[in-house]
């Protein structure tokens, strides 16, 4: 492993009750593993929210504090707490702007739902959990069943199984922008 292939870039990840824990600890540790700095931000600062299989969680700052522009990127795990999240209008807005720059906006399983909510998935390619297909057709994305899929700043898995291929995705990807630091 080269631990510096991501120097200098810095990825904010979702967290809130009840997030899927491979899928925010998995892409946390190994984009950690190749130099890249992970925020970790959920509705509150310093709080320790439960995983779905009950490893806790610390957040590393408030949703509400967070901007885009300090970031290359941004993780939405799955679990249920995508679900309240996509609610609240400064995961929308924060993801509208990864867009709007044409930073990483990756996404797995149910993580779907929070760009979906953002309006920023229309026409473009993505898989995710099959329990949210319809709603990903429905917010005007074209659904694969792969692995991963990737269009243009777009990441996206179905599943725990896929991360894998998932990390490799924004790895790759946020080693691009790493070059041009």
């Amino acid at each position: 492993m080269n631990g510096d292939r991501l120097d200098g870039i810095r990825v904010l990840c979702f967290t809130g009750e009840i997030y899927e824990d491979l899928e925010l600890w998995y892409p946390k540790l190994r984009l950690q593993e190749e130099g890249a700095h992970v925020t970790v931000a959920g509705p509150e600062a310093g709080v320790v929210y439960s995983g779905k299989h009950g490893y806790p969680g610390k957040s590393d700052a408030a949703i509400a504090d967070m901007e885009a522009e300090d970031f290359h990127g941004v993780i939405c795990p799955g679990g249920f707490m995508p679900d309240k999240l996509r609610r609240d209008p400064k995961v929308l807005e924060l993801l509208q702007q990864f867009d709007a720059q044409e930073k990483l906006v990756a996404a797995i399983c149910h993580g779907g739902w929070m760009p979906i909510s953002a309006g920023i998935y229309d026409g473009v390619r993505v898989t995710g959990s099959p329990g949210i297909k319809d709603d990903l057709v429905n917010a005007g994305a074209v659904w694969e069943d792969a692995a991963v899929v990737v269009d243009e700043h777009f990441i996206s898995s179905r599943k725990p199984d896929d991360l894998p291929e998932f990390c490799r995705a924004m790895i790759q990807f946020l080693e691009l922008q790493a070059k041009t630091l």
